[in-house]
């Protein structure tokens, strides 16, 4: 017997109640999963829905879990990737034939994962508060107490915070954490391109900043532009024309002449790490853990293996929850993962934020050799895929 609790219902505290939900079953766990906003249930697409590009390995995490066939449903696979530096000679390709996947991974709307798997919870063992959130967390002597803001109090066993890379909680914890701030903003939004792009994923690196334009369903693009902050800001007020003109100046004509682009927002960017991940009886998951810059394409996807190493460690030590040992084995675990990764989305953001002459060069003989030498092109693909650091 015993109680898990999740603060926060989006993609990463709903698949860790999925990974749970059968073995919580079997040990006669209780999951409450507490979440601010109301899903729904029905699945509204949108031109303008934000998106998230899924790795190779991300698609297997859920193929265990049971629910990929149904995300695959509203999945464009990434089948090659295309990465390069503006008006310069150095790029290198990737291929999903060459790595022998079906994919190098996939797009998927943010909205249709999150139906996906809060359609496959089993309300007899995951207890839904929704809409619902915590005021407060205390520790007490057998885990957490947890006051929502309705009054009602929760007492569990373990606490998971999974609400986002400005957790309150967090800070209310008194975890600190570490800012490296990148001074750019991201521009999202969503374009048409005016030729089929055919599965290709775009990496831009320009001198104002990196780009990527990622494929969509219904020939749309997910677009990631990467400015310095005051410059973004200028971009997303522009009128649509303009806006569509400057893209295509930094983006060049690889697919066509852009016909339209949806809302346009701005996220300041930053690499958040916490400086605690585990404590007795909590542990800290997604972006309340480790916030990347999104170029990379490679912040959920770690979350999601941080999750699925969770789940397997507490489901291995049923008797255990929430105990400090236990948690803090599945965080050294994980962290020769977690630092490879950000390392990798880090470096990959200073090394293409530079301009000088010989940064330019550098960077440009890296990615002529990358495509030149197989073992370092395969180690590159592996990362990109999320099979960098185990095999899954």
């Amino acid at each position: 017997m015993g109680t898990l609790a999740i603060v926060g219902g989006g993609l990463v505290g709903a698949s860790l109640a999925l990974a749970l939900q059968k073995g919580a079953k079997e040990y006669g766990w209780t999951i409450e999963l507490i979440e601010p906003f109301e899903p729904g249930n029905e699945y509204q697409p949108s031109y303008d829905a934000r998106s998230t590009a899924l790795s190779y390995g991300t698609r297997l995490i859920y193929q265990r879990l049971g629910v990929w066939g149904r995300i695959a449903e509203r999945a464009e696979p990434i089948t090659h990737i295309h990465v390069s530096d503006r008006g310069r000679a150095g790029a290198t390709r990737l291929d999903a034939s060459t790595e022998q996947v079906p994919a190098l991974g996939y797009v998927v709307e943010n909205a249709w994962i999150g139906h996906c798997l809060w359609q496959a919870l089993d309300d007899e063992v995951v207890v839904r508060h929704c809409p619902a959130e915590v005021e407060r967390m205390q520790a007490s002597a057998g885990g957490y107490q947890l006051t929502l803001t309705d009054g009602k109090q929760l007492d569990c066993d373990l606490a998971v915070l999974a609400d986002g890379g400005r957790s309150a909680l967090r800070e209310q914890l008194g975890i600190e954490i570490k800012r490296t701030p990148y001074d750019q903003s991201a521009l999202i939004a969503n374009v048409t391109p005016g030729k089929p792009h055919g599965g290709h994923a775009f990496e831009r690196f320009t001198d104002e900043g990196p780009m990527a334009l990622l494929p969509l369903q219904d020939n749309r693009c997910a677009l990631v532009w990467t400015r310095p902050e005051q410059d973004a800001a200028r971009l997303v007020a522009l009128p649509e024309a303009e806006f569509l003109d400057e893209l295509q100046q930094a983006f060049g004509y690889r697919l066509g002449g852009f016909q339209q682009v949806g809302a346009r927002h701005l996220y300041p960017l930053m690499l958040i790490e916490a400086d605690e991940q585990v404590r007795s009886g909590l542990v800290v998951l997604g972006n309340a853990a480790h916030s990347l810059h999104p170029i990379a394409g490679q912040g959920y996807n770690l979350s999601l293996r941080d999750t699925e190493a969770l789940a397997s460690m507490l489901l291995s030590s049923p008797q255990r929850l929430g105990e400090l040992g236990v948690l803090q084995v599945y965080h050294k675990r994980q962290r020769s993962d977690q630092r490879l990764t950000v390392g990798f989305s880090d470096q990959l953001t200073q090394l293409f934020g530079e301009s000088g002459r010989l940064a330019i060069a550098g960077r440009n003989l890296g990615l002529v050799a990358l495509d030149l030498l197989p073992p370092a092109k395969k180690w590159f693909a592996r990362q990109a895929m999320g099979l960098g650091v185990r095999k899954l």
